[in-house]
């Protein structure tokens, strides 16, 4: 972190915005008259629901998080349909929507994933996601990135056994998963309404938590930001 005055501030930030070698914004924080005011690059967060349903309780979860974003984040919505299913023999020849999500992931400064849990594991579509955009082998758009988990089922157990299964998946695609807090909405058709908005407060609020806490612990993992 540098700190700045205001004698300087204007010709260091052209520097810092004119200087192509920077991959991020300078966190910079300027002293104007005696006041600090820091001035945080936006952080970037691609977010993607494990389900193609239309009406599905996980994009439900995902809007909420649009309106709960803390300032400094923006999210991204990313839709799932149109991945092919992983062909070992095409990896090298993605199709456009693939080449798209991949694009997306490494651009962001963070992943949010909400996911249903099917067969007490990971929905197919989901995994199916997952395998393409880290393959071929050294081009895992995954790699290095912080991610947060949240998901919503009809039942008491609130997709837990499927987030379990999917931190597992985090190990190996070297991703930062964020542990706290555990957003495991149960009872969903309860929490969510007919128009796809999620009602609970208490839902809401660790939503809400759960951002602030991926943003803090994405700054935390890269420098710059």
């Amino acid at each position: 972190m540098r700190l700045v005055r205001s004698a300087e501030t204007l010709n260091f930030l052209d520097e810092a915005c004119d200087d192509s070698n920077h991959d991020h914004e300078l966190n910079v924080r300027i002293e104007i008259y005696g006041r600090q005011v820091s001035m945080k690059k936006v952080c970037k967060i691609l977010g993607f629901a494990g389900s193609l349903r239309k009406n599905s309780y996980n994009r439900s979860l995902l809007q909420a998080a649009l309106e709960l974003l803390p300032d400094d984040a923006e999210l991204e919505i990313f839709d799932l349909d149109g991945i092919p299913p992983y062909n070992g023999d095409l990896e090298n020849q993605p199709v456009e929507k693939l080449k798209d999500f991949k694009a997306k992931i490494k651009a962001a400064d963070a992943v949010l994933i909400a996911t249903p849990e099917y067969n007490y594991s990971i929905p197919g579509v989901l995994k199916n996601a997952i395998d393409c955009a880290s393959r071929p082998y050294g081009d895992n758009a995954f790699a290095q990135k912080p991610v947060a988990i949240m998901g919503a089922s009809t039942g008491m157990i609130g997709t837990a056994r499927a987030q379990y299964h999917l931190r597992q998946c985090f190990v190996f695609l070297s991703c930062f998963a964020l542990n706290q807090p555990e957003v495991m909405v149960s009872f969903a058709q309860e929490k969510i309404d007919k128009d796809g908005r999620v009602t609970d407060q208490k839902t809401r609020e660790k939503i809400r938590e759960l951002l602030e806490n991926l943003v803090a612990w994405t700054r935390r993992l890269t420098p710059l930001m």
